[in-house]
C-alpha cells in the first residue's frame, strides 16, 4: 500500500466524522430558545389578563431576547450571536438616545418613568427589544432572501412589528408623542425612522452573521409567535380591542412570517 493511500485512508474518518460537541451545543442552544419562547408566551398571556400589564414588560422582553439568542446561537454559534446581539442593542440604544434628544429619526417623543432602569432617558429594556426582535427579523429575512435583498426584507419585517408595538406601549403610558399622528396617534415619521434604524440593524447582522443564508426555524418561530400573540391581543384581549391595529400588524408581520415558512418548509 502506498504512503498516499495510507495517508488518505487515515485522514478520511477525521474529515467526515461528525462534530459531536458542536452538535450538542447547538441542541442545547435550541432547547434554551424553545424554553424561553414558551416562557414568553406564558408571560404574555399573564400580561394580557393582568390589571397591571406594565410590570410584565421587562421580563417579556428579557425572555424574548434569550429565545432569539438561543435559536441564533444554534446556527451561528454563541460567540458570533452574542457579538451580533450586542451590536444591535448598542445601535438601538444609540438611535433611541439621539431620538429623545433631537426628534431624529422617529419624531419628537419621550419616555415616561414606568420603564426602568434608564440610561440617558432611554429604558434599557428598549435596547434589549431591538436586539431580540432584530435577530428574529433577520432570521425571517435569511429564510426569504440573500445578499442586499435580505437587508431590505429584514428592515421591513422589523418595522412591521412596530405597527403593534407603538400603539400598545403608548396605550400603556410607556412613552408619549409630542404631536398626534395618523396611525392611532403615532406619527408616520416614526415608521420612517424605524425603517432607517432597522436597515442599520440588518446591515450589522449581515456583517457579523452573514456568509450564508442559514435560515433558522427557531427565529422564524419567535417572529411568528410575536405576530400571533399581538394579533390576538389587539383583536380580543386588550381592552378596548383594536381591530385596526390587529389587522394592520397581523397582516404585515403575517406576510413576512408566511414567506419565511414557505421557504423553510421546502428545505
Amino acid at each position: 500500500m502506498s504512503e498516499t493511500t495510507r495517508s488518505a485512508r487515515g485522514t478520511t474518518p477525521r474529515a467526515t466524522a461528525p462534530r459531536a460537541p458542536a452538535a450538542r451545543v447547538a441542541r442545547a442552544a435550541r432547547a434554551v430558545g424553545l424554553a424561553a419562547l414558551a416562557a414568553m408566551v406564558a408571560l404574555q398571556v399573564a400580561s394580557g389578563i393582568s390589571a397591571e400589564p406594565v410590570r410584565f414588560t421587562g421580563i417579556v422582553v428579557a425572555v424574548l431576547a434569550v429565545s432569539a439568542i438561543g435559536f441564533a446561537a444554534a446556527g451561528w454559534g454563541a460567540r458570533r450571536t452574542l457579538a451580533a446581539f450586542g451590536a444591535v442593542v448598542a445601535a438601538g440604544y444609540a438611535a433611541e438616545a439621539v431620538g429623545v434628544r433631537t426628534g431624529f429619526p422617529f419624531g419628537e417623543y419621550h419616555y415616561t418613568g414606568l420603564l426602568w432602569p434608564q440610561l440617558g432617558g432611554v429604558p434599557v429594556v428598549v435596547a434589549l427589544a431591538w436586539g431580540g426582535m432584530g435577530l428574529a427579523a433577520y432570521g425571517v429575512a435569511a429564510a426569504v432572501a440573500t445578499g442586499r435583498p435580505r437587508i431590505a426584507v429584514g428592515a421591513f419585517a422589523l418595522t412591521a412589528w412596530d405597527l403593534f408595538l407603538d400603539p400598545q406601549m403608548v396605550g400603556l403610558g410607556l412613552w408619549t408623542w409630542a404631536e398626534q399622528g395618523a396611525y392611532r396617534g403615532i406619527p408616520l415619521t416614526n415608521f420612517a425612522g424605524w425603517l432607517l434604524v432597522s436597515a442599520l440593524v440588518m446591515l450589522l447582522l449581515e456583517r457579523i452573521l452573514g456568509g450564508g443564508p442559514r435560515p433558522s426555524r427557531g427565529l422564524a418561530g419567535v417572529y411568528t409567535t410575536m405576530a400571533v400573540m399581538e394579533t390576538v391581543g389587539f383583536a380580543a384581549v386588550f381592552q378596548p380591542p383594536d381591530p385596526l391595529v390587529a389587522a394592520a400588524g397581523g397582516m404585515s408581520m403575517g406576510a413576512f412570517a408566511a414567506l419565511a415558512w414557505r421557504r423553510l418548509w421546502r428545505k
